[in-house]
């Protein structure tokens, strides 16, 4: 299927048909994935790691700065898709070291700072892409397709 480019990805898709995502403000072009993508009112967020926008080299600084990198991303791809973190339903989110679960939270915390928050999962894993200490991934909820073209 093509990609659409967001926030163009507001066509219509029916629960059906998925519609892929991609604003180019995040992910490289090369690599083999979309940012997004959307199947009805659900948008599916590819994990995000704390990447600089465009590249593949992750931000300095360890757990915190990738972590609030990572979810700057995530805002990115949400934002570009016409959606917002406050939308977001369930984040998966995967530690190179659990013993960084407490230092993931203090950053968490500050983007999801309010009741309700969404579902999560968090786990260790045994190596995450690029050498990252965090990847991110999540589903949003997106507005009724009338509502988008309102």
């Amino acid at each position: 299927m093509p990609k659409a480019k967001l926030p163009s990805g507001r066509n219509a898709a029916s629960p059906r048909t998925a519609t892929f995502l991609d604003s180019g403000r995040v992910f490289p072009p090369e690599l083999p994935l979309s940012e997004a993508v959307r199947v009805g009112n659900l948008l599916f967020l590819s994990g995000q790691l704390g990447l600089v926008p465009g590249t593949m080299t992750l931000v300095p600084g360890g757990i915190r700065a990738e972590a609030r990198q990572a979810l700057e991303n995530m805002r990115t791809v949400l934002e570009s898709a016409g959606s917002s973190l406050s939308e977001v339903v369930k984040c998966t989110v995967m530690l190179a070291d659990i013993g960084d679960w407490p230092a993931f939270n203090e950053v968490y915390k500050t983007f999801f700072p309010a009741r309700p928050q969404p579902a999560r999962s968090a786990f260790g894993a045994s190596g995450l892409g690029l050498g990252a200490r965090v990847e991110i991934e999540g589903i949003a909820v997106m507005p009724d397709e009338g509502a988008l073209t309102g």
